[in-house]
This record gives C-alpha cells, sequence and structure tokens, in this order.
C-alpha cells in the first residue's frame, strides 16, 4: 500500500532540539516572540514538553514548567502541543505510584498538552499501561513508542510485536524512537513497511543525527510510507538533534508528498532561533558545535552521554581507561539483556562500564544495577546473564509482575510532607513538581511562592 498524503512534520525547536544542543537551557522568554508564526507554519505538532525540560526547567533557570506549559499554549491557536513521556518514570528517573501518574498525565492535558508520546526504556508495556491508560481519559492522543535499538533481541518482526501491542492498548499513532542516531535507512524503510503491513495507525519517525544518517533514513522511511517525521529547525538540527526542517521541506518540494510548508517563510524563524543559541551558548558557556559521531553504531552511546562518562572516570583518575570503557560497554548491555540505551538504563549500563574498568569486572555493583536485574524497572529483552545474577542478587528470585504493583499510591503523602514544608495549600501542579523533583522542586517554591 503505497502512502501519498503530504508528510507531517513534528517540529522540535523548542523541546527535543534545545536539550539536545544546548542542555534544555532555553527560557519560556526566548520561545514567546515566535510562537504565533510557529503556530501558523503549518506543523503537524509543535514538541514543546516533557523530557528533560520539566526538570531543568526549576533546576537551571528558575522557571515553572506548568506555568511555561500555559503560556505557550496562550499563543497557539492552531497547532497541537506535544509532550515526551516516560511511562510509569514520568519525567523522572525512577517509577513512581500509578495515582501520581494518572493525576501527572491529566494535569499536563489540562494544562494544554494534545499529544503525549510515551515510552518505556525497556520496551516493556506493563510500564505504560497507567500512562496510556490516563491520556485516554484525559482526551489526549496517546502515541505509543517502540523504542529503537540493535541487538539479537530487535528485529523488525520484534518491533512489529511491539507495535501491535501499543495497538491493543489504545494507541492513537506508533512512533519508531531512535534517540542514538543508530536507525540505517534501508532498516528505517524495512521496518517501516513491516510495521505498515499490519498496522493501520499513523506512523511517526523520530531520530537523531548523531551518526550522520538522519536525512538518508528520513528519506527511505518516507518512501516507505511513514506519516510523520521530526524535524528541527535548522540552528537547533543535526549532531546530537533532529535533521533540519527546511532542509526536508525543500527536498519534497514539488514531489506528490509534499508536505505543504512554505520553504522561505521557515528563514525568519530560523534566524530567530540562530540568535536564541548564540546567546544560550555565551550565558550558559555551552558548546553547541557537537561534532557528528559514526563511533556510535558501533557503541551505541548517545553523544551527551560520552562525555557525562568521560567527566565520570576523570572524577575517579582512570580517564586513561576510555577506550577500555567504550569496549566494555556492550560486553555489560549484553550480560544485562541488551536494554535499549535511553534514560535511566543508558546511565546504569554505562557507569557499570566505567566501574568495571576502574576497579575490575563486577567488583562493585551499584544498587541500580541489582535493581535492574531484580526485575524492578520491567522485563529486559534478553536474558540476563545468570552468573552476574548470582553476584548481585544471590539466589533472590527477579519479579515476573508489573514492577508498579510494588508501589502504595504517593500523592497524599506528598501533599502531607509538602504542607509539613512550609506549603499547606499548594496547588496539585505544585504538588506533582515537589513528587518527581522534591529538592530543586522545594528550592523553587522558597523563591516564588513565600
Amino acid at each position: 500500500m503505497t502512502n501519498n498524503k503530504p508528510v507531517k512534520i513534528v517540529e522540535t525547536v523548542l523541546r527535543d532540539g534545545p536539550q539536545s544542543l544546548t542542555a534544555t537551557r532555553m527560557r519560556t522568554s526566548d520561545m514567546i516572540p515566535v510562537l504565533e508564526q510557529l503556530d501558523n507554519v503549518g506543523y503537524h505538532a509543535l514538541e514543546a514538553w516533557g523530557g528533560a525540560t520539566f526538570d531543568a526547567c526549576l533546576r537551571f533557570l528558575d522557571e515553572d514548567p506548568w506555568e511555561r506549559l500555559r503560556t505557550v499554549k496562550s499563543h497557539l491557536k492552531n497547532t497541537p502541543i506535544q509532550m515526551l513521556l516516560r511511562g510509569q518514570n514520568i519525567l523522572g528517573y525512577n517509577h513512581y505510584s500509578d495515582d501520581v501518574v494518572r493525576e501527572f498525565v491529566h494535569r499536563s492535558v489540562d494544562n494544554g498538552v494534545s499529544i503525549i508520546r510515551i515510552f518505556d526504556a525497556l520496551n516493556d508495556t506493563r510500564n505504560l499501561e497507567a500512562s496510556m491508560r490516563a491520556a485516554k481519559e484525559a482526551g489526549a492522543h496517546v502515541q505509543g513508542a517502540i523504542v529503537y535499538t540493535i541487538s539479537p533481541y530487535h528485529k523488525a518482526e520484534d518491533f512489529l510485536h511491539l507495535g501491535e501491542e501499543l495497538v491493543q492498548m489504545g494507541a492513537d499513532s506508533i512512533c519508531i524512537k531512535d534517540m542514538a542516531g543508530l536507525l540505517s535507512p534501508y532498516a528505517a524503510e524495512e521496518l517501516v513497511r513491516t510495521l505498515k503491513s499490519k498496522i493501520d495507525l499513523p506512523i511517526d519517525l523520530h531520530t537523531h543525527f548523531t551518526s550522520g544518517m538522519g536525512d538518508m533514513t528520513y528519506l527511505k522511511a518516507i518512501e516507505a510510507g511513514v506519516d510523520i517525521v521530526d524535524t528541527a529547525l535548522s540552528p537547533f538540527s543535526c549532531s546530537t538533534s533532529q535533521p533540519c526542517t527546511e532542509s526536508l521541506v525543500a527536498t519534497l518540494k514539488g514531489h506528490e508528498r509534499d508536505t505543504g510548508i512554505d520553504f522561505d517563510g521557515l528563514h525568519d524563524l530560523a534566524d530567530y532561533f540562530r540568535q536564541v543559541k548564540t546567546n544560550l551558548a555565551n550565558e550558559f558557556h555551552l558548546n553547541t558545535n557537537i561534532p557528528i559521531d559514526p563511533k556510535v553504531l558501533t557503541f551505541q552511546i548517545p553523544g551527551g552521554m560520552l562525555s557525562n562518562l568521560l567527566n565520570q572516570m576523570k572524577e575517579m583518575g582512570t580517564a586513561d581507561k576510555y577506550e577500555e570503557m567504550l569496549a566494555e560497554m556492550p560486553k555489560v548491555r549484553a550480560d544485562l539483556g541488551y536494554p535499549p540505551l535511553v534514560t535511566p538504563t543508558s546511565q546504569i549500563v554505562g557507569s557499570m562500564a566505567v566501574l568495571n574498568v576502574a576497579l575490575g569486572r563486577y567488583k562493585m555493583i551499584p544498587k541500580e544495577v541489582k535493581d535492574l536485574i531484580a526485575g524492578k524497572y520491567g522485563r529486559t529483552p534478553g536474558p540476563i546473564d545468570p552468573e552476574l545474577q548470582k553476584l548481585a542478587i544471590g539466589d533472590v528470585q527477579p519479579i515476573d509482575h508489573r514492577p508498579a504493583d510494588d508501589i502504595a499510591p504517593q500523592l497524599e503523602e506528598m501533599k502531607d510532607r509538602l504542607a509539613k514544608a512550609g506549603y499547606p495549600n499548594a496547588t496539585i501542579e505544585d504538588v506533582l513538581s515537589y513528587a518527581l523533583f522534591p529538592d530543586v522542586a522545594i528550592t523553587y517554591f522558597n523563591n516564588h511562592r513565600k
């Protein structure tokens, strides 16, 4: 079945672009002057919330993330706001109770989100149940995400089974989420065709330019019938971000799948964001010239994470073992059942590799690694190495049920804690901010809510 409909574009210049290239440091005030202009481009959606934006607003920008969402929404009359949600992790780094997940999703929709892309680091759909159900209840468009990676347990047919499961769970569209730029052009063509053969929902492809293949990957996916792609306006595109919006619009101009977006109309927006990027780089002392790195195809480590691991090794005085660490990463990943490398599994595997080369293999095993082996993050795609399992958790049997079933309701407890901290009349949004990031939220409240 050929798809000759116009390709739809999700613009990431307000979220993943700045998260990838300027450490999520873009302020709401940087966005406001061009929101109406962005709204009139004809995008399918503007990705403007979720991911690391919530944490960064509170921690680095002295902003209320909920206020950002309401402000952005107030300027957009035509274009839906899309957000990225980490399933049971919401926007944090560990699992939360179902009542917190449900409340967070409902408040997100009430404050302006229309499309929620929901993923789990292990592709364990049990970790998506609560958030997908809540998003359906709240009336959002639910986009179920397939986290793309390469391993013996991640073939096109495996991804198809996952996609079919997401359809049964009520997804309104499916996203192929390629967070490290690992999806090659012909693999993208095969994957899109495989999904399209059995799934009758819109397919959205999200990639990063880290390996340098992004444009080619999008083109082959478009030829295979993908419905939507994620791009960023040129100043916030390429390297570790998404392929460039203007380039894609120009590529498809006059083609049967022409996006319908006015190419010349994007230039003013690009000029504006070029200045924003320069200002952010100067103010926060950021290196925004991040080169593409095809080595990611071997090590599967997203660019930003490599620099973090090198810093970790410098602090431990083992920076000379950096190459060893790169070689150790794939081995640790195999031992741990081939998890895709995305937050939080990328940090877990990376830290374990660093400790292995610094102290000897599995001489010290962090709590997060033990929890992953014990099933507390969910099901790993492949089996855990039995010797490592014995070493990490002894004879304890890993759990085989949904991890969140072990988490008691937390919402009322969070309200009580916040009241004890001096905020008895906190809004539900403030309670949720506190539930996810207690320390940074309290610091923000002390500065703004007294």
